[in-house]
């Protein structure tokens, strides 16, 4: 399977309707240094940067799993979000 940008960006965002809700800016980039996937979430100063490995955005994007990821995204919603004030909506 063949992993792109935007396809990944695109699971992630279908997982997770609140990063379009709170209005979050996300960019995701391939490393090539470190052959890994990065995420970057950012919402009035306060930025997450987390890495997929290759092998796992691939299961992702099958559907198989997307742990670590998602525990970090969601991680940050709740804190900047749904736990503070830097989402309002």
């Amino acid at each position: 399977m063949s992993v792109t940008p935007e396809a990944l960006l695109a699971k992630v965002k279908e997982m997770y309707p609140e990063i379009a809700k709170y209005k979050l800016k996300a960019d995701m980039r391939y490393d090539e240094a470190k052959k890994t996937w990065v995420l970057e979430l950012v919402k009035n100063g306060h930025v997450l940067v987390t890495h997929i490995e290759a092998e796992d955005a691939e299961k992702c994007l099958g559907g198989v799993e997307c742990v670590y990821l998602t525990h970090q995204v969601g991680q940050f919603i709740r804190v900047y979000c749904e736990g503070g004030d830097s989402c309002k909506v």
